[in-house]
């Protein structure tokens, strides 16, 4: 990676050093998700990570792991994390970082409270009036712009985009500039199970629904099966190059959206570079905080809001663990329960948790108990329909009898004699 001195609209952008001037000992620095990561500034703090003393970065899904992540630097530099990713898993297993729980929309909140005295992020601009945007971000990071001093790094693939992600040159500390690439993001193809799945939900979304959709493979799958849809909107927590697909098919208008009307409302993206090319300048969306975008009480505003979201395992009274995998953490909690308490209180709205019935090992997801370990990330009392490739299981307002009978039904069918023998040993078919 290289960096420029040259000057540009009347700021100059500095050295990567620079952003050591701003790290006291004991600062608490924030970075955004995903695509945010100013990957030269996190190399120039790690290369003086020993002259440092006690400082902290807190962030969420970190795509490549990093030396600090790993504990590299001991207590000089040390990695909080807010939802574990590839870069961080093995390193939180290995009790080299921390991770606390969190709802998504929480965490502006939980920041606040440990007060941060830098955020470093990835930019594009500025642009002829003096304007950085923070790209395919806003997130936890755009809750502060105008409270912390921000160190950007700009990088020439870095889309610029609108909302309340951009910050005026004389709000920061300083910035770089570099030709820092994007981490590759892979998909994995849908499966025949997959495309089961999004066919039972795709039935249960109307016309000018407005979606929130996770990523992955089922999401991916329920968003190719929405071809003969109508006028639906976007407020999600992420925009992925198959909500792009929706919106660039003619399917996807947000017309009857009540929150910006005719905006297609995220807080971060990932994609392709396909994707970051169609969010350069692209006016019909809307990135907005996370604090704003996940908040119940503002998805609740949107009448026949409809959430997806992916979950692991699912108990017989309706409890769904959705951030560990076989009782061993894996990720977080991230905006599931948040989407699905505001789908609740929506006019006329829709949560789904979505998954195979079965792991690759035949072990099924719907059980009589959580796998020992395991945490219940969205509860019995919020759950709505749960879908796996039998079907779809409609729990919000059903007994503990019919919410085991329904569940059972669209579990694995060589699971289903043995759950309802455990079902009726613990008390829940009568």
């Amino acid at each position: 990676m290289t960096t420029t001195s040259e000057r540009t609209d009347g700021l100059i952008p500095g050295e990567p050093t620079d952003v050591l001037r701003w790290i006291p000992q004991g600062a608490k620095i924030v970075v955004p998700i995903g695509f945010g990561e100013p990957p030269t500034l996190l190399d120039t703090i790690e290369a003086h990570a020993e002259e440092l003393d006690g400082v902290e970065i807190h962030r969420m899904d970190p795509f490549v792991t990093r030396p600090y992540i790993q504990g590299a630097y001991g207590t000089h530099l040390r990695h909080v994390d807010y939802f574990l990713g590839p870069g961080s898993r093995q390193a939180y297993w290995d009790g080299q970082c921390d991770l606390v729980p969190n709802h998504f929309s929480e965490v502006p909140l939980l920041l606040r409270r440990i007060q941060p005295d830098l955020a470093i992020a990835r930019a594009s601009g500025p642009n002829e009036h003096g304007y950085f945007s923070l790209g395919p971000n806003a997130d936890y990071t755009a809750a502060f712009i105008g409270k912390v001093p921000f160190f950007l790094e700009v990088t020439e693939q870095q889309p610029f985009t609108y909302g309340q992600n951009q910050i005026h040159g004389s709000q920061i500390a300083g910035w770089i500039k570099t030709d820092a690439g994007f981490p590759k993001v892979t998909h994995r193809a849908p499966s025949p199970q997959d495309e089961a799945i999004a066919g039972h939900i795709a039935e249960l979304i109307p016309d000018g629904a407005c979606l929130q959709v996770g990523v992955g493979s089922i999401p991916d799958a329920l968003l190719s099966a929405l071809t003969d849809h109508k006028d639906l909107g976007i407020h999600t927590e992420c925009l992925s190059d198959g909500l792009m697909n929706l919106v660039e098919r003619g399917i996807a208008t947000g017309i009857r959206k009540r929150n910006f009307p005719g905006k297609h409302v995220t807080t971060f993206c990932v994609g392709t570079p396909e994707l970051m090319r169609w969010l350069d300048h692209n006016t019909a969306v809307q990135m907005m905080p996370v604090d704003w975008t996940n908040d119940p009480r503002t998805v609740a505003t949107e009448p026949n809001f409809v959430s997806i979201n992916a979950t692991t395992e699912v108990d017989l009274m309706g409890q769904a663990a959705s951030e560990t995998i076989a009782g061993r953490y894996w990720s977080s909690s991230g905006g599931q329960a948040d989407f699905a308490r505001g789908a609740m209180y929506s006019d006329g709205g829709k949560a789904f948790l979505v998954l195979r019935s079965t792991t690759r090992q035949g072990r099924g997801r719907i059980r009589s108990t959580l796998t020992p370990g395991s945490v219940v990330t969205t509860l019995k009392n919020t759950i709505d329909h749960v879908v796996t490739e039998y079907g779809v299981a409609a729990l919000r307002g059903a007994s503990i009898d019919e919410r085991a009978r329904r569940l059972i039904a669209i579990a694995h069918p060589d699971h289903r004699n043995e759950l309802r023998f455990n079902a009726r040993k613990a008390g829940l078919l009568h």
